[in-house]
């Protein structure tokens, strides 16, 4: 059971906010900013057009707006923060990651855009087709105690819960990723993002994440910068880490055997953070790596898809 109370973890929540300013000037003084994308954009229509598929990640350019104060945009209710693009010898513009939850219903929606200039605010309108993925079935045979909790154990789970979204809450207002993201363990994908899982013939919740097997004591690596938001040794996951890569973007690693960080420690891509291991609701060892993006439950793998020309978006 961990020893953290919710109050005290809203307080590192708050230093560690203290700390991204200088986190993301020691960062932009080592890397140059870069930016990603997923798929390419569908022909423009009115001020754009965009189409994915559910568990995928999009870009989102506005352009001619080299004066904004600030770009936000607003999808199926999640907010979608925009940050400034740099490209030698043209116009400045905005960029957006828009990320396609694993149960978002296929169909076309709007995502709104407010561009501020000073007190003067204009709104952008852009269509976003969601495309269905075709998730695999899997059926797992587990030990009882690790698919229907007691009433203690019911109890702790909740507690857990609040915790981390005490922890995830307040997202962080600087980018602190770069492109070329890293897979954190190479090994075989045992548990596959997005798949309807029947545990002991009982359906549960579509998994959100991508389990890789490797031996036990594994190296596990950040997928990219960031700061690491809090660690945990929660029923389910077992032991695992949150790294907060800024604008509402984290990465999870969760079963670990060891952690090799703490709590407000600055990481960068490639860093070991903790080995494999097999704790929590685990029948043996392998890394959980799961990625939310603006409260969307998108494929990690993704991030390693995408495409890139000189570390700039095309």
């Amino acid at each position: 059971m961990m020893k953290t109370s919710l109050k005290s973890t809203r307080v590192r929540i708050s230093r560690l906010d203290r700390m991204l300013i200088t986190a993301v000037l020691l960062l932009s003084s080592i890397f140059p900013v870069e930016l990603f994308s997923s798929t390419p954009p569908a022909p423009m229509g009115h001020d754009g057009e965009y189409s994915g598929k559910q568990g995928q990640v999009l870009v989102v350019k506005v352009k001619g707006e080299e004066q904004a104060t600030e770009v936000k945009g607003t999808f199926l209710s999640r907010t979608i923060p925009f940050f400034r693009e740099f490209r030698p010898g043209e116009p400045a513009g905005y960029i957006g990651l828009l990320g396609i939850d694993m149960q978002d219903e296929p169909g076309t929606y709007e995502l709104s855009v407010e561009v501020k200039q000073g007190e003067q605010a204009k709104q952008l309108s852009f269509n976003v087709q969601v495309a269905k993925e075709k998730f695999t079935v899997e059926h797992l045979k587990l030990p009882k105690d690790k698919v229907d909790l007691d009433e203690k154990s019911t109890a702790r789970w909740k507690t857990e819960q609040q915790l981390v979204r005490e922890a995830l809450a307040e997202n962080s207002r600087l980018k602190l990723w770069r492109s070329n993201f890293v897979e954190p363990v190479t090994g075989k994908r045992t548990g596959i993002f997005g798949s309807v899982r029947i545990m002991n013939g009982q359906a549960r919740n579509p998994h959100n994440g991508e389990d890789i097997g490797a031996p036990m004591g594994t190296d596990v690596a950040a997928t990219n910068d960031g700061i690491v938001r809090i660690t945990v040794d929660h029923i389910f996951s077992g032991k695992g880490v949150f790294v907060d890569h800024g604008l509402g973007f984290y990465t999870m690693y969760f079963h670990l055997s060891e952690i090799l960080v703490k709590d407000g420690d600055l990481v960068t891509a490639g860093q070991i953070i903790g080995k494999v291991g097999a704790t929590g609701r685990a029948t043996g060892p392998h890394l959980h790596w799961g990625v939310k993006l603006n409260g969307a439950r998108v494929n990690p793998y993704a991030l390693l898809d995408l495409p890139f020309k000189n570390g700039v978006a095309p």
